[in-house]
């Protein structure tokens, strides 16, 4: 060792790895006396860990969770954002998923047990996409009592708000549902539970999310269709059912999501395969594909011309299947259109372009 300083950290390196050592054990690895061990182990001590002497024969070492966080002094939410990132760092396409693990784990090793608790509820399943700029911001005081729920399988009431406006008050009754997973999407966190009442899966975007107090009632889960949370979530914002194939229904189940979400949902028929517009289609929307290369496309807006305008922003032809009020609106936008066309530049400031 180069110094008292890298032995000491090769010492806590040591105890993080392995529960209990000798102190033989230690002194053989640091390549020191048993008498230096304990002096190092003096030292933790007072940098803040808890490293318990263990009595016997041979005595020995154990690194116990203390009441603070050592020796970086993070508070509570601080642990919490570092348990958070790292479980969704194998998402990033880096390959830090087997490091991302081991880090959890050492951070976890030395947490109090108020912590421990909340870290232990999180689990977070990353979908395809899942590291993009945050469209939203989700107070982890929400994602750790939803996580909570999760993992002790028990019932969950919430509040949720409406898409639209923003920050309007939430004035409907509670939900209840069976949560099953929560999911990391495109900037999004979003729970996936089953709602006895629909009999059937729903999506709940986790920034709209007020939970009540916990229930407490346990239920018994049911198996995901599939198998995999993130890819049955996945199919359902690409409009497919529970085998990934096209949902060619076009029913309630697959645009609930989308009418919960925005005040103006309409539907047409884009005259192109779903994979040629796949990747500019939002994540609220519902994309199906017809098979005979025209695809179906249910989305939603703040209103009937801008929905309109989306819609002829992917550059397709498109055939509008409903309601009326978007047909109107197709029509109100393209007379809006053809007759900019039809005038000469004006600059703003009344001089006209040559």
């Amino acid at each position: 060792m180069s110094g008292p300083s890298s032995r000491m950290l090769a010492l806590l390196s040591l105890l993080q790895v392995r529960r209990e050592w000798t102190g033989d054990e230690l002194a053989d690895r640091l390549t020191v006396s048993p008498r230096t061990v304990r002096r190092d182990v003096d030292r933790l001590r007072e940098l803040g860990y808890h490293v318990d002497a263990l009595r016997g024969p041979a005595g020995g070492y154990r690194l116990s969770a203390g009441s603070d966080l050592p020796p970086l002094l993070f508070d509570d939410d601080q642990a919490v954002a570092i348990a958070l990132a790292l479980a969704v760092a194998p998402a990033s396409g880096a390959d830090i998923a087997e490091a991302a693990v081991r880090a959890l784990t050492t951070v976890r090793q030395v947490m109090p047990s108020r912590l421990r608790h909340r870290v232990d509820a999180v689990e977070v399943v990353a979908t395809p996409g899942a590291v993009v700029a945050p469209a939203v911001v989700v107070d982890p005081a929400v994602l750790v009592a939803v996580s909570e729920a999760v993992r002790t399988r028990t019932v969950l009431r919430f509040g949720y708000a409406p898409a639209w406006p923003p920050g309007a008050e939430d004035d409907r009754p509670p939900r209840r549902v069976d949560p099953h997973a929560v999911l990391a999407r495109h900037g999004r966190w979003y729970l996936l539970a089953w709602v006895p009442e629909a009999a059937d899966w729903r999506t709940y975007r986790l920034d709209r999310m007020s939970p009540r107090a916990a229930t407490g009632l346990p239920f018994v889960p049911r198996p995901v269709p599939g198998g995999d949370a993130a890819a049955f979530v996945d199919a359902r914002f690409r409009g497919a059912d529970a085998t990934g194939g096209a949902d060619a229904t076009g029913g309630a189940d697959a645009t609930a999501g989308v009418a919960s979400a925005w005040p103006c949902v309409g539907t047409v028929v884009l005259r192109t395969p779903a994979r040629t517009v796949a990747p500019f289609v939002a994540d609220d929307a519902v994309l199906q594909d017809l098979g005979d290369g025209t695809s179906r496309l249910t989305a939603g807006s703040w209103s009937w011309r801008a929905l309109a305008a989306l819609v002829a922003g992917f550059d397709v032809d498109f055939v509008v299947s409903g309601p009326e009020a978007l047909r109107d609106a197709v029509g109100q936008v393209s007379d809006r259109l053809g007759a900019a066309a039809a005038h000469p530049t004006d600059d703003g400031g009344g001089r006209v372009g040559q």
